[in-house]
């Protein structure tokens, strides 16, 4: 029996669908159905990739929607009957009726939305045409009608539909016979109802029925997860008896199931044949249709275009096989002659500039090439229409970055200030860009700084139209953990039983990848679970092998949730067991739309024509309902305009040196061969710079000690997707400790710039033209699939390259110069490639980045502060990365101060000292408005002289209490000396309330007293007004107010609790936090020690009824947490104590479950101020021996005396000149490590060292 499903959802019904499109499409292949079609709710998010997948399979798509119909119209939002509307099936009957369901769609987000996005009659009835309409399902207006027993607003309602639809109307029955009595009484029994009157309706009206069954998910065991997902959708508990029930008969049924549920009415089965018949073919797809730029006046008009040149010139000129290419007719095709001519005159005069006048012979060559191979693929356009935008960015301020991928490889690009990258001075290539063998859509990338990103894009969209400017939808998924914790809180998994399973999860990589039915299938398999997990376990270190992060992470996942499974099975714990299998299940399940962070659309008409669209919270632009995929096979432009912090961070910099020094930088300008760039590169010292902040290129760079760009562009390349195998070889050849060789003479001209090593994929491009003869085209198709490694293409590549490499002269003739046989030879270098291209990285990318990563380094090597101060600036928000660009600034011996009333602005600023001042907006409690008030105040009176000064002048409604207490507490009153922070929140003898808040009252009325100091008749009048008194100083722990300032700042500036252990922490042997980010470097059970203050710790109860903890430790260079279980937190609970400072000693040991991970294991603690007395053993003083005086001895006897304690002292005398060393120890003469002789040893400047044993 041959059949259609008519009426499906897909994931796309957001959390009510659970069946994907590929899925769906795969089982209409298996059952043999010739047409399928897709109706998601309200929306059209996957009709694109249905498309695709019914094409590539060979079914014919049917195109929908399960419309909400507004029954009182769009303009009704008011009333329960009007929040979604009654259900419509809507299918495009052909391209008319897909363009109608565009505008449908549209209008339903755009103007109808009511909790659903809604259609009415009166649209319906202006875009109708073209359309195939069903009933729907019990939700349609007729049935509605037919349960409320309205049977006369029924027969209206199927009179209307066929007045307007015609044949192309039908009226849908369904079945839904459950097992669960509950859900035969609120649908099947319904359903009973309906489809009688149904049945008659249709032979009385002579409208034809179909059968559906309102698919939602695809196999019939996935009823339990569509389940859940309901759940989700509705924010209901599973067990909740009052949640929204689906009857689980809702999955893709095969056509002798729906045959047989209908055997009484079998023309309703056989007429979804005619009505998928009904639908004729038609391509979404299309030619880019490129938003027409339009030429000044002054270069010409295409009236003098038409008159100047006729078709049989223009076949001349492009030549006849690529004029028929073009899309379009001879006025089309004239209008990319018209536009190419402007393009190259504008190029033209922009080399002029770049290269000087006269143009070079070999830069007007390659410019030339570039026009001719733009001109003949069509997109002279797009080149004049961001040409058009960069321009006006660079015009108006906006920083614009130097370019981004393989648009920089084009002089064209280059000449119109598009990017800033000389790809002729790179050897970067144009066909990695525009392959003139293969037509494709151009994709430039701008990058702008972030303030000035939107500018450009108003720019775009006033130029041209709102409605032919659109965002582009993302979807986000249910990643593993979210389907984990989603599927948990469902089920009532305990909360603490979620999270754990949660972290037990690889933290990168981690896919479920439907792991519970190929764990179970595997238990079949091989007889045992415990083989599976044994299985995954090989598999892991196959992965590892070959460098499959993706793999790995995928394999790690799944040998630990058959961990899980085993461990449930004994424990008997079924909900555990479900939350695993139905995690898998919906892992990648649809959950929520959001816009692209950069993708943006240009239309040359209103998008409506070509494409569905919807508002967006993050945007006043429409935003598409096609994923960014999608988008430019429907033939619209697609570009990314990108919000790069560290234009931001420059641009700041920049101003910043304005403001200090009163110069401006030119960044295009600066030398690229300075000095003390490289140096900076050299030394590691690149925190804050763009693309080498990581620690492992820190490393590499101070082994490479880089002395030009092309290195700094060859090291980008090579760590960032790899290959770093290839590091090591590039390091010693540069400096000198390796051999540079090359397999062939020719390879040398190509590999000499990166010491030999292969490291772009553009160096393959070349050699394979040098080497095999390639062409421009083919060598891009060889890179292409090499990187996407497409077999059928790799061999009839590889069999270009043997047979080019023989017909080449120089090639054969270098094998007889180095003697070596030329197919080997050849057979060495295709591995070779196929080796590197796993990772090959693109040059064009590697250099804009480099060149960035240069500017960057080249401000902070030279204006330190001002650079620093921009990039905390940038990062406000972010205490983490604040925290770690004062680290850099403690070891620039660059001072950050804290936030102060009188010097701060909203941002982080560089004073007259060179001193970096917090900025008052990044203090908690403190708003914009209070800061701009603060500010603009102290600009336009002065600093402000006293707290009292302050309130008598401030605006007391922006610079509230809320405000003031911040302040207080972060320090940035800390000038005002007659006051200390404590006092602000104390109350002085004789009043009442805290000392700010009299102060705002004696504000206020310092400033009323301004507006109210004249009688009726202008006389003057003296109102006295007392200043409320200064609080008395009382004690206080200096370690309360750093954690209020923390609080309030987000670390510690003006002090750290660990300062008062300096002596300590000098002089221990400790790792640093920072360290323990990657736990696999450290060597297994050595042990070590960390310090730092105790920042949080918690106590919990484990599913054993164990206790367990984990504490959060911070020092100066980062924070951690350690898990303590067991015996360890019996023993050392008694040290969780937040704001305590610890010593832990500690080691690495191998993971509970999994021993190829790593964990902290605790084997001592120990509080910090007890480290002096039970740390130390001894303590030796070295001083040169010209320093030993009366004076000293005094001294130091005086204090050593005083110092009596357990450690043993010792004294080494040098005398540098003679080079002697004398060391005089006393047996019994033993110190205490206490303060005062702390301060002796330290400052007394006697010592030229000091050791701790």
């Amino acid at each position: 029996m041959d059949f259609v499903h008519l009426h499906v959802h897909s994931q796309y019904s957001i959390l009510d669908g659970a069946a994907s499109v590929e899925g769906l499409v795969e089982k209409a292949v298996n059952y043999g159905m010739k047409s399928l079609a897709l109706t998601d709710h309200g929306n059209m998010f996957g009709i694109k990739l249905f498309f695709d997948l019914c094409r590539k399979k060979k079914i014919k798509p049917l195109m929908g929607v399960e419309a909400y119909l507004a029954e009182k119209g769009i303009s009704v939002k008011s009333g329960k009957e009007d929040y979604s509307g009654h259900h419509l099936i809507l299918i495009a009957k052909n391209a008319s009726g897909y363009k109608n369901l565009l505008r449908l769609c549209t209008i339903a987000a755009t103007e109808g939305f009511y909790q659903k996005p809604r259609i009415d009659r009166n649209l319906l009835e202006q875009y109708g045409e073209g359309l195939i309409v069903s009933s729907a399902c019990l939700g349609g207006e007729i049935p509605q009608k037919i349960l409320a027993n309205d049977f006369e607003g029924a027969e209206r309602a199927i009179q209307w539909y066929k007045s307007l639809f015609g044949n192309d109307f039908y009226l849908e029955i369904m079945r839904h016979f459950s097992e669960d009595p509950e859900m035969n009484r609120k649908v099947y029994d319904e359903q009973v109802i309906v489809n009688p009157y149904l049945i008659d309706a249709a032979k009385r009206h002579n409208i034809k029925l179909i059968a559906t069954n309102d698919v939602h998910f695809i196999n019939k065991e996935d009823a339990d997860a569509h389940d859940l997902l309901i759940c989700l959708n509705t924010g209901k508990d599973l067990n909740d008896p009052n949640r929204l029930h689906y009857t689980k008969q809702e999955y893709f049924k095969s056509p002798d199931e729906m045959a047989e549920i209908f055997a009484d009415v079998p023309e309703a089965i056989t007429n979804t044949l005619e009505m998928a018949d009904k639908v004729e073919e038609f391509n979404l797809n299309s030619d880019p249709i490129m938003p027409y730029f339009a030429i000044p006046a002054s270069f010409s008009s295409l009236e003098q275009y038409k008159s100047n040149y006729s078709e049989n010139d223009l076949i001349t000129e492009f030549g006849k096989e690529k004029y028929d290419k073009l899309p379009g007719n001879y006025l089309e095709k004239l209008r990319i002659k018209q536009e190419a001519d402007y393009l190259l005159h504008i190029t033209m005069e922009g080399a002029r500039q770049r290269y000087g006048d006269p143009i070079p012979h070999e830069v007007a060559e390659r410019i030339n090439f570039e026009i001719d191979t733009i001109k003949t693929m069509g997109f002279p356009g797009y080149f004049l229409i961001v040409h058009d935008f960069v321009k006006f960015a660079r015009d108006n301020g906006v920083l614009v970055g130097p370019g981004r991928g393989s648009a920089a490889g084009s002089a064209v690009a280059f000449c119109n200030g598009i990017t800033d990258v000389d790809p002729i001075e790179h050897d970067l290539l144009f066909e990695r860009f525009l392959n003139p063998d293969r037509i494709s859509m151009p994709d430039v990338d701008i990058d702008f700084d972030d303030d000035g990103r939107q500018s450009v894009l108003n720019y775009v969209t006033e130029k041209y139209g709102k409605n032919n400017v659109a965002q582009i939808v993302t979807f986000g998924t249910m990643a593993a953990k979210l389907a984990i914790r989603d599927v948990a809180r469902v089920l009532g998994l305990p909360l603490n039983e979620a999270d754990r399973l949660t972290k037990i999860l690889p933290e990168q990589h981690a896919r479920l990848a439907n792991a519970y039915n190929l764990i179970t299938e595997g238990e079949k398999r091989l007889g045992s679970i415990e083989k599976v997990i044994d299985e995954c376990g090989r598999e892991i270190t196959i992965a590892r092998r070959n460098g499959n992060d993706s793999d790995v992470g995928m394999f790690e996942t799944r040998r630990i949730l058959a961990q899980e499974i085993v461990d449930a099975r004994n424990k008997k714990d079924d909900i555990r067991l479900k939350t695993i299998q139905f995690a898998c299940t919906l892992e990648g399940s649809v959950r929520q739309t959001a816009v692209h962070a950069c993708g943006v659309l240009i239309g040359r008409d209103p998008l409506i024509n070509n494409i569905p669209l919807m508002p967006s919270k993050e945007s006043t632009l429409l935003c598409t309902q096609y994923d960014g995929h999608f988008v430019e096979s429907v033939g619209l432009l697609k570009m990314d305009f990108l919000g790069l912090k560290t234009l931001s961070i420059l641009r700041e910099t920049l101003q910043n040196i304005k403001d200090r020094h009163g110069i401006d930088i030119d960044l295009k300008k600066i030398p690229f061969d300075d000095p003390e760039v490289f140096a900076l590169f050299s030394r590691g010292e690149t925190t804050g710079i763009f693309q080498f902040e990581s620690e492992g290129m820190k490393t590499h760079l101070k082994n490479l000690r880089p002395t030009r760009f092309g290195d700094l562009v060859a090291m980008n390349a090579l760590y960032r997707p790899g290959p770093m195998d290839y590091i090591p070889n590039f390091i010693n050849r540069k400096n000198g400790r390796e051999k540079i060789a090359y397999d062939h003479p020719i390879m040398e001209k190509y590999l000499e710039p990166t010491y030999g090593v292969t490291v772009y994929q553009e160096q393959v491009m070349l050699l394979s033209r040098a080497l095999a003869l390639f062409t421009r085209g083919e060598s891009d198709s060889l890179r292409k699939a090499m990187g996407k490694k497409i077999e059928s293409m790799m061999k009839e590549m590889k069999d270009k390259f043997v047979s080019g490499c023989h017909r080449n002269p120089e090639f054969m003739n270098g094998c007889l110069t180095i003697s070596k046989n030329p197919d080997e030879l050849i057979d060495k270098i295709w591995k070779d490639w196929e080796s590197f291209a796993k990772y090959a990285f693109n040059k064009s990318h590697s250099v804009c980045y480099a060149y960035l990563a240069y500017q960057t380094a080249y401000l902070k090597a030279h204006y330190p502060a001002e650079f620093m101060a921009a990039c905390m600036s940038r990062n406000l928000s972010d205490i983490k990365e604040i925290s770690k660009l004062m680290e850099e600034c403690r070891r620039m011996r660059i001072k950050v101060l804290g936030p102060d009333v009188n010097e701060s602005f909203n941002k982080f600023m560089v004073n007259k000292n060179g001193n970096i001042r917090f900025g008052m907006v990044a203090v908690k409690n403190v708003g914009t408005n209070a800061v701009n008030d603060i500010v603009s105040e102290r600009k336009k009176n002065g600093p402000y002289t006293n707290i009292f000064n302050f309130v008598e002048r401030v605006n007391l409604n922006s610079v509230n209490k809320k405000n003031m207490e911040a302040l207080a507490y972060s320090g940035a009153f800390d000038g005002f000396e007659e006051v200390t922070r404590p006092q602000y929140f104390l109350t002085a003898p004789n009043e009442s309330g805290s000392f700010i808040e009299n102060l705002i009252s004696y504000g206020n009325a310092m400033q009323s007293k301004k507006f109210s100091s004249h009688n009726l008749f202008g006389d003057s009048i003296e109102i006295e007004t007392k200043k409320p008194g200064i609080p008395t100083q009382v004690p206080v722990l200096a370690t309360e107010w750093l954690n209020h300032e923390k609080a309030h700042i987000g670390l510690y500036i003006s002090a750290h609790p660990l300062d008062a252990f300096a002596f300590e922490l000098k002089h221990m042997k400790l790792v640093p936090l920072s360290d323990l980010k990657d736990l696999n470097k450290f060597a297994l059970k050595v042990n070590f020690k960390i310090a730092g203050l105790i920042s949080s710790a918690e106590s919990k109860v484990g599913k054993t009824g164990r206790e367990y903890g984990r504490i959060t430790i911070e020092d100066y260079t980062d924070s951690f947490t350690l898990g303590v279980y067991g015996d360890d937190f019996l023993n050392y609970n008694k040290f969780f104590q937040p704001g305590q400072c610890v010593v832990i000693d500690m080691s690495i040991v191998e993971g509970y479950q999994n021993q190829e991970e790593r964990r902290t294991k605790i084997s001592g603690m120990t509080w910090m101020n007890s480290v002096k007395d039970t740390y130390f053993k001894a303590i030796e003083l070295s001083m040169d021996i010209d320093s030993v005086d009366d004076s000293f001895t005094e001294n130091f006897n005086r204090i050593v005396r005083k110092c009596k304690g357990k450690i043993f002292l010792s004294v080494r005398f040098e005398d540098s000149e003679k080079q002697i060393q004398v060391k005089a120890q006393s047996k019994s003469l033993r110190v205490e490590l206490n303060n005062e002789f702390v301060d002796f040893v330290e400052n007394s400047n006697y010592f030229t060292n000091v050791k701790l044993y």
